[in-house]
């Protein structure tokens, strides 16, 4: 009798079980006979995997062999799923605890969000696809290395002292997401800077016009439609032109220099940096309005009559 013994926590053996029994359906259309058991050894329960070899008749031993191979394959690939599923989140707290402590809870409780939007690929990218293939993979080869030197395994200690590299992978995902919490802290804490600095200044207009026009480049007009772009950018123009500064960071500037109680942006889907739109909204919140459709919004309209 060819079997292997699975050890689990007495919570979770009946989703274990569940998990094999579904993977171990592909034996039927191999014609290989089979059977789960959960039994209890010692107050630990155990479930029990085995080829039925007497049910198999005509099998030689290199089927035989081959059958149990499969067998191997198929309980690795449940338990490989059972673990992505019920201990990525177990793992990923005791990683954020352990490396990253000095955050608050509530900072834990962000970059653990952060961490699963990637682990469970809630945006469907291909990159994170890869990434879950990749650990997948990791545990099966794992799994099927131990199965070749024993046939039971205790599923807790072999997460905890055999996946050091799937532990691994999870560490590299933690150390991403806590880099990206970093950053958009200190963006949100830069955001808040310049609302302060406009908040604080005199404003010089009452609405400047944003016009980009076909090839992303932007055009400032004050209320009365005058373009102010020039004079605007005057004190910038060698920094511009030695590389120093983009004429992204060269708008944001100006805003905040002329500090207007309302910005208005037309033709706003012309816009080549999306997330320019964003910070120019959190600068300015309440005070600016994205245009509908307008003549300003007609670049061409609105460079003939500029022109005039």
């Amino acid at each position: 009798m060819q079997f292997l013994s699975i050890g689990a926590n007495g919570k979770c053996t009946d989703d274990i079980m569940e998990f094999i029994a579904n993977e171990l359906k592909q034996l039927k259309n191999d014609n290989i006979d089979y059977s789960i058991d959960k039994v209890n050894i010692d107050g630990t329960e155990s479930i029990i995997c085995k080829i039925n070899n007497d049910n198999n008749q005509g099998q030689g031993k290199k089927v035989s062999k081959q059958a149990y191979r499969a067998l191997m394959l198929n309980v690795s690939n449940a338990l490989a799923d059972y673990i992505m599923r019920c201990y990525e989140e177990k793992i990923t707290k005791r990683i954020i605890n352990s490396n990253y402590f000095y955050f608050s809870q509530a900072e834990r409780k962000d970059i653990l969000k952060s961490a699963f939007k990637v682990i469970r690929n809630e945006d469907k990218s291909f990159i994170n696809t890869l990434l879950q293939i990749r650990r997948r993979n990791i545990i099966v080869k794992k799994l099927m290395d131990y199965f070749d030197c024993s046939n039971s395994i205790i599923l807790d200690g072999f997460v905890n002292f055999r996946l050091k590299d799937y532990i691994k992978a999870l560490e590299e995902i933690v150390e991403k997401a806590v880099d990206n919490y970093l950053m958009e802290k200190e963006y949100k804490e830069f955001i808040t800077l310049l609302k302060y600095f406009v908040d604080i200044q005199e404003p010089k207009f009452l609405n400047i016009h944003i016009v980009v026009d076909e090839n992303g480049q932007y055009m400032l007009l004050d209320e009365k439609k005058k373009e102010i772009t020039n004079e605007c950018i005057a004190e910038y123009m060698s920094e511009i032109s030695e590389g120093e500064i983009s004429y992204d960071d060269l708008l944001v500037s100006s805003l905040i220099t002329l500090a207007p109680k309302r910005v208005t942006i037309h033709g706003v889907e012309r816009f080549k940096n999306k997330e320019l739109i964003e910070t120019i909204k959190s600068i300015f919140s309440k005070n600016i309005a994205l245009c509908k459709g307008c003549k300003l919004c007609n670049i061409n309209d609105t460079i003939k009559n500029l022109e005039k």
